[in-house]
């Protein structure tokens, strides 16, 4: 009798323990932005793609992907805020990912989120209209969560010609604890729109996410080196990464971790 319930709660112990990896992924939340209908500076004709593509295939990745586009600021700032609420309901487990496409801009060693309505006059302005990407972090770090995915397709030109002290492209800004900042190109540079559906960022990241037990460090890796083939060398994403636990979009968070580097 003994023997038979020591088996049974051992073998009870064992479904909870393979339970564990999946209730712990249970809670994925995405937050997705894409900045195409601009008012004061031409359109970008890809990033409503992107950011179509990418919720698709997010939620195939398990997450509850909340999508938006052509934000103004004020509305930028209200969906960050909302998306910061809903990690905080979730709980402490949640994987928060925000992907964001469209124009940034570096003023000062500063990065800002541009949303569609701004229309700068000086450089001054842009502190003033945009969103600045600090305050997205901090907005993320507030509420406890497993891990902070954000995902940056933000590094195209300076389209405004009354902002011509603003730097090239946007400035590396580290991650904080338990989180990992993807950027579209290298620090200082500026990224390509694409001449198709998606920018190469972003089809790089369509490309090879999919891929099951991949690592998210090993992912950025490949992304790195296919956005850096299509181009020629001319763009090459960067991350700044203090992740502090193991995470993979498809297939088994415990696999991918066992997988040498």
């Amino acid at each position: 009798m003994f023997r038979h319930a020591l088996a049974a709660a051992l073998l009870a112990g064992s479904l909870l323990a393979g339970l564990t990896p999946a209730l712990a992924e249970s809670s994925r939340l995405a937050l997705v932005i894409g900045q195409s209908a601009y008012r004061s500076v031409m359109p970008l004709p890809n990033p409503a793609n992107d950011a179509n593509a990418m919720a698709k295939m997010l939620g195939e990745a398990g997450f509850d992907v909340t999508i938006v586009v052509d934000l103004s600021q004020k509305d930028l700032n209200r969906e960050v805020g909302d998306f910061a609420a809903k990690i905080a309901t979730k709980g402490p487990e949640t994987v928060a990912l925000v992907f964001y496409a469209g124009h940034g801009l570096q003023i000062d060693g500063e990065n800002y989120l541009v949303p569609v309505d701004v229309d700068p006059r000086r450089e001054a302005d842009i502190p003033l209209q945009a969103v600045r990407l600090n305050d997205v972090l901090n907005t993320l770090n507030s509420v406890p969560s497993r891990m902070r995915i954000l995902l940056l397709d933000a590094c195209r030109n300076n389209p405004f010609p009354t902002v011509s002290d603003a730097g090239r492209g946007l400035a590396i800004v580290d991650a904080p604890n338990g989180s990992i900042v993807g950027y579209s190109t290298s620090p200082g540079e500026e990224a390509l729109d694409g001449r198709g559906e998606h920018s190469p960022y972003t089809q790089a990241f369509l490309n090879l996410a999919r891929q099951p037990n991949l690592p998210i460090e090993q992912l950025f890796k490949r992304i790195r080196l296919q956005v850096n083939q299509v181009t020629d060398g001319r763009q090459t994403p960067w991350e700044s990464s203090s992740l502090t636990s193991d995470f993979t979009f498809f297939g088994d968070t415990l696999v991918a971790a066992a997988r040498p580097a």
